[in-house]
């Protein structure tokens, strides 16, 4: 073989050698990256496996906390994307201080397929919140289904404590409480809301879907003619009144005569709508707007303002109240009878029985009837409100219903109904339907009917004030107000009869009487006589001081500043009166003056 030859087979045999080499170092390097990219193909799956678990995961939780699954579940919804809903408005008083509100809360709920030991947890749980049954703990822990509620509205601490314990299957939802920061002074006018705030009494459950419902950015609270101020006074002094006269109840109502708005509304005893289950039904029954009653002398002045304004009697005339009225198998008679001819003042003034079944079987049942129809006392008042009562009257209206009626038996309606007739009488003769929300002056012109004359609420306005200048009001009187007023002491319906220490006192006032505002009701049920009242428990001894109280004190919140020496001035004109043995300031004894 050639020189050449031999080194070119040897240069072939080299770069062979130095390919072979290389290609074995290309192969060799490839084994080695081998598992690096399985490796990196594994991490990829599982951070993909991982990914979609949170996803779902997110998706659940979601699920879970907004939109809501499971058996007996409640949550709050979504109306659509970005918009949050509350649960309830706020409600307001007529000075924006806040009557009820929602506040976040959270509630303890099990779902029992992920509960490990549900006698365990029972047995933690209940010693965390005592109130609780275990039973039902155990029994919901370990049943079917996928969630069921342990207890609602939850406080930070127990949520804190029952959190502690680290139990599977127990977790935490987000709602909203309704409170009530005043607890039990407007208990009867708010009502309250249940544990998936819906309402169900009071104010709450006749405006619901007022309530319920509303955008955030929309939540204007409801606005009411409530005055916090007032109805502090109002509750304040009648459970004094209670207290002093040991009581069984009390009803009060402050409304406003020219609007009908109602300013204050109190019925005790009364309950916390915090806590609602905690109360009785006599706490939770509201005397002011849905107990009705017989009312007794309150009603005279409705039937004199009736003899009046059909023009059947005038001041000047006069009825026989010798002696007792027999009719049928009932005698009427005067609790403190005068034995004599009565003037109509002096029937109002001395509150005669006698007197006042003369005048109205004068008038007769059907203009009887129609006058107090007129007036509202004889259906039910369309308020704010389902505990409403609706008056009884006679089935068959004889003329000893005519007569009894006239003096405040016979026919029961609520106080509500009472005091706002009192307000039409004083306010020159419109009638307002009554309403716990806040009316603009304007809108209460435009729903006011005239019912009487102006004529007659005049002198109303004038009778209404010697009751309590002279009569049987004389303990209303307050230091810098004209009060006008009238009593009744009513005795109590018992076994087809009437219990005659069993009563109901009332009072109804109206201040200032000469330029009338305000209307006030005081009710006590069967109050007691004491000393200071020589053992007397009707109304004059009891409601009218307490009314007197409630006056001084709301007065000047209520923009009306008492005067230095108030003095009963004529109006208009005089009217004659027979003579008789009221003796007044400033008046002639025969005169009564009208404003």
């Amino acid at each position: 073989m050639s020189d050449l030859a031999v080194r070119t087979w040897k240069q072939r045999g080299k770069h062979d050698h130095f390919a072979a080499r290389a290609e074995g170092a290309v192969l060799g390097e490839n084994r080695a990256k081998r598992p690096l990219e399985t490796a990196r193909i594994r991490l990829i799956v599982a951070g993909a496996v991982f990914a979609l678990c949170f996803a779902v995961l997110s998706v659940r939780l979601l699920d879970l906390s907004l939109l809501g699954t499971g058996d007996d579940v409640a949550r709050p919804q979504l109306a659509d994307a970005g918009t949050l809903m509350l649960s309830r408005r706020d409600i307001v008083d007529r000075n924006g201080i806040v009557l009820a509100t929602n506040l976040p809360t959270e509630s303890l709920y099990v779902d029992p397929a992920l509960v490990i030991d549900a006698t365990d947890a029972a047995e933690k749980i209940t010693a965390v919140l005592p109130g609780l049954d275990a039973e039902k703990i155990l029994r919901l822990a370990g049943g079917q289904g996928r969630f069921h509620w342990i207890k609602r509205n939850l406080t930070p601490e127990q949520m804190w404590q029952i959190n502690k314990l680290g139990l599977p299957g127990f977790g935490f939802l987000r709602e909203e409480r309704r409170v009530y920061p005043h607890g039990a002074l407007f208990a009867h006018a708010l009502g309250f809301a249940g544990v998936d705030n819906r309402g169900l009494a009071g104010i709450e459950a006749s405006l619901d879907e007022r309530l319920t419902g509303v955008a955030r950015a929309d939540a204007e609270p409801v606005r009411l003619a409530l005055d916090v101020r007032v109805q502090h006074v109002l509750v304040e002094e009648l459970g004094s009144a209670m207290a002093t006269f040991q009581s069984a109840g009390a009803a009060g109502i402050i409304l406003d005569v020219e609007t009908g708005e109602i300013v204050a509304m109190a019925s005790l005893p009364a309950f916390d709508p915090n806590t609602p289950g905690e109360s009785s039904a006599d706490e939770r029954f509201n005397r002011a707007t849905l107990g009705v009653y017989e009312l007794g002398s309150v009603f005279k002045a409705f039937n004199t303002a009736m003899a009046l304004d059909y023009g059947v009697v005038d001041l000047a005339d006069k009825y026989d109240a010798t002696k007792p009225i027999r009719i049928s198998r009932f005698s009427i008679r005067d609790d403190h009878p005068e034995n004599r001819w009565l003037t109509v003042p002096e029937i109002f003034i001395h509150s005669s029985n006698i007197g006042s079944a003369r005048m109205a079987m004068d008038v007769g049942k059907e203009r009887q009837q129609a006058f107090l129809t007129n007036l509202g006392l004889l259906d039910p008042i369309s308020l704010e409100l389902p505990e409403a009562g609706s008056p009884l009257k006679p089935r068959t209206w004889r003329d000893v219903n005519t007569m009894t009626v006239s003096f405040g038996h016979g026919v029961a309606v609520t106080p509500l109904h009472a005091v706002s007739g009192y307000a039409t009488l004083v306010n020159g003769g419109i009638k307002h339907n009554p309403t716990l929300l806040l009316r603009s002056a304007e809108d209460a012109v435009a729903t006011g009917t005239r019912v009487i004359s102006a004529e007659t609420s005049e002198i109303m306005r004038g009778l209404l004030y010697l009751v309590v200048a002279e009569g049987t009001g004389k303990q209303a009187q307050v230091d810098g107000y004209l009060v006008g007023g009238k009593t009744g002491t009513a005795e109590k319906p018992r076994d087809g009869g009437y219990a005659r220490k069993a009563l109901l006192s009332t009072f109804i006032a109206t201040f200032p009487i000469d330029a009338p505002r305000y209307a006030v009701l005081i009710s006590l049920d069967e109050p007691q006589g004491n000393e200071a009242t020589h053992g007397f428990a009707s109304a004059g001894w009891t409601a009218a001081p307490t009314t007197g109280q409630v006056i001084n004190r709301i007065g000047p919140m209520l923009g009306i500043a008492p005067l230095t020496s108030p003095t009963f001035s004529p109006g208009r004109e005089a009217i004659p009166l027979p003579p008789t043995n009221i003796v007044r300031t400033g008046i002639r004894s025969n005169e009564i003056a009208t404003f």
